[in-house]
């Protein structure tokens, strides 16, 4: 994620530019134009590019835009955009939500390799936000890559020995209070599957995984966590600031106001679940569930027993980095596609604790070599564990895949009602939440942890910050 802001006064143009790095994407050239007064409209202008992108008959991929601001030196806001009126350049589509709190731009023609646009428009409705004509404002542009994963039927389960799986059941209707169809339906252990006599979520629209969603393509890296955080009064990152610089790999460090990451682009560990929930809300996205993360692993295909995101049982722990790690560095040990197994690396930085995201991918790589789920979402399996909503007990069956609405509460918490831990108007716990894929760490059950249908720990509520967790946000299809 990248972000590039400016000083406006509306009626007379003043920018002063600045910008920080992240994975792949690059937001540059922001300017704001076209004030309209009567009707309280600003065009939110800017380029763009990123990395490895694509279209084909399958998926594709996009960034979400999201554009933050605040008058004079107050505090930061999310910009409500319009849901017409953007300005999309030759060879790329803009999606807005019904709610405005961003876009996704992606290609509208087939193609792979370095995306570029020139002159995007975004329409900010400013006087819905309370804007002033005259006022003074600074303007934060974010950009976050993301995959979409097609609406379909797909298998939960694997059919294989992995600890708690779901039995094997096929997911062929948006309806989650539907049955679903298999040799069994959802079965499991107290901790990771159903309490006895229960079948389905609570309501239809917990997101099961059948309906289309975009999914990050990468774990969030350390360099979005310390953006997140510069957008933050001193009480809110006060309760959000990991405060483990130097720990497994962990790099943020600074002030309030003033965060940075030492290695922007690796994925950013310590993340307790209320950070998630705050990131996730902070951004107009949302928590995804266990069912979609199986859906986003594996796809369409038939399921493989005790397969890995990859769609195999092949594993290789990358022990060897090479070069500086400044976001080019690779992995060289032969066949290397997952960061597991307790590797102290003695190369690159050193250490235990996670690599960059997206670290196994080139232009040329198999899903198995890049480590790739079936949509061509990263590192599902290993780096860092994923935190899903999960089906496992009465608190994760409630949610409903609200969005976030941009906003956090005077304590830094997100504040949707029906997520995971939520209590007094804030989330504040975890109950409800649980732990998929596996992390870079010496795996309680192995190999195990990291296939696709292990639901070992599923159900386990984990309030703290831990060196091994990550998170990456979700967003159903506009």
């Amino acid at each position: 994620m990248k972000c590039l802001w400016i000083i406006l006064l509306l009626a007379a143009l003043v920018l002063f530019p600045c910008m920080s790095v992240a994975n792949n994407v690059s937001v540059s050239s922001v300017t704001l134009t076209g004030q309209n007064a009567a009707d309280d409209y600003m065009l939110v202008q800017f380029d763009l590019s990123w990395d490895n992108s694509f279209l084909d008959a399958v998926n594709w991929d996009a960034c979400w835009i999201f554009v933050k601001f605040r008058v004079g030196s107050g505090d930061w806001n999310h910009a409500t955009l319009n849901t017409s009126g953007h300005t999309a350049p030759s060879g790329s589509t803009i999606d807005t939500p019904s709610d405005g709190k961003g876009v996704f731009i992606y290609r509208s023609a087939n193609g792979t390799g370095t995306f570029s646009l020139t002159d995007v428009q975004l329409r900010w409705n400013y006087g819905t936000d309370g804007v002033a004509d005259d006022a003074t404002v600074t303007v934060k542009v974010f950009a976050i890559e993301m995959v979409c994963v097609p609406t379909g039927a797909f298998a939960a389960g694997s059919g294989g020995s992995e600890n708690s799986c779901f039995t094997l059941t096929t997911i062929n209707t948006g309806d989650a209070t539907t049955a679903p169809t298999g040799t069994g339906g959802f079965s499991g252990s107290a901790e990771g599957g159903y309490p006895t006599g229960q079948t389905t979520p609570a309501n239809a629209g917990w997101p099961n995984g059948y309906s289309a969603f975009y999914c990050m393509k990468y774990e969030i890296s350390q360099g979005q966590y310390a953006d997140f955080l510069n957008t933050l009064t001193a009480t809110q990152d006060g309760n959000r600031f990991p405060d483990n610089n130097g720990n497994y790999r962990h790099t943020i460090g600074g002030s309030a106001g003033s965060r940075s990451a030492g290695r922007p682009d690796r994925a950013c560990n310590y993340l307790s679940w209320m950070d998630d929930a705050a990131y996730a809300d902070w951004s107009g996205l949302r928590p995804m569930t266990e069912l979609e993360f199986e859906k986003t692993c594996r796809g369409t295909l038939a399921p493989v027993a005790n397969e890995y995101a990859w769609g195999n049982t092949s594993i290789t722990a990358a022990t060897t980095i090479s070069g500086t790690e400044d976001g080019t560095e690779t992995i060289t040990n032969s066949n290397a596609n997952c960061c597991y197994n307790y590797q102290d690396f003695t190369s690159g930085d050193g250490g235990y604790g996670p690599l960059r995201c997206g670290i196994f991918a080139t232009g040329s790589t198999s899903r198995a070599e890049a480590g790739a789920g079936y949509y061509g979402i990263m590192e599902m399996s290993g780096n860092l564990w994923e935190r899903p909503v999960t089906i496992a007990n009465t608190e994760g069956r409630t949610f409903t895949g609200t969005h976030g609405n941009g906003a956090l509460s005077i304590n830094g918490n997100a504040t949707n009602s029906e997520w995971p831990g939520y209590s007094d108007g804030e989330v504040t716990g975890a109950t409800g939440a649980g732990l998929r894929g596996g992390g870079w760490d010496n795996w309680d059950n192995g190999a195990s942890d990291g296939c696709v249908s292990d639901r070992g720990v599923a159900g386990y509520t984990y309030t703290d910050r831990d060196g091994t967790f990550g998170f990456r946000c979700v967003r159903s299809v506009p």
